[in-house]
């Protein structure tokens, strides 16, 4: 013999909600690739209001893989993080610009102030 059990609506609306909040948890947070979430990120690297012709940013945040885009001839560049163009982890972070051409085994071009090369003493944020 079954038995049958009634479930007031007091009862059912915490369960559900829940359950549309674990659901909605699971949608947000992309489920898919399993990697941080990214947002696209691209723009123009200047320097006494000229583009930067050479070199690449690298935007490094703490705790997250580093985001990183060559510098086209007109200073544009747009980030990758984990696949092509894919952006960069949300919030503000230290950025460096790599802008040494190598000339010779012993000899670089500096295209950029050398200061840019580090993050943490570039004073540069993305």
């Amino acid at each position: 013999m079954s038995e049958t059990r009634h479930v007031h609506l007091s009862e059912a609306v915490p369960r559900i909600t829940a359950i549309t909040v674990a659901v909605a948890l699971m949608v947000t947070t992309g489920c898919g690739d399993g990697r941080p979430k990214r947002v696209p990120v691209s723009g123009q690297v200047l320097i006494d209001g000229q583009p930067l012709k050479y070199g690449f940013i690298r935007l490094e945040p703490k705790g997250n893989r580093s985001a990183t885009g060559e510098i086209g001839p007109d200073g544009r560049f747009t980030l990758t993080t984990f696949e092509k163009d894919d952006g960069a982890v949300p919030g503000t972070h230290p950025a460096m610009i790599l802008a040494a051409e190598a000339l010779s085994s012993t000899k670089q071009k500096w295209h950029a102030p050398k200061k840019y090369a580090n993050a943490r003493l570039s004073g540069l944020t993305v």
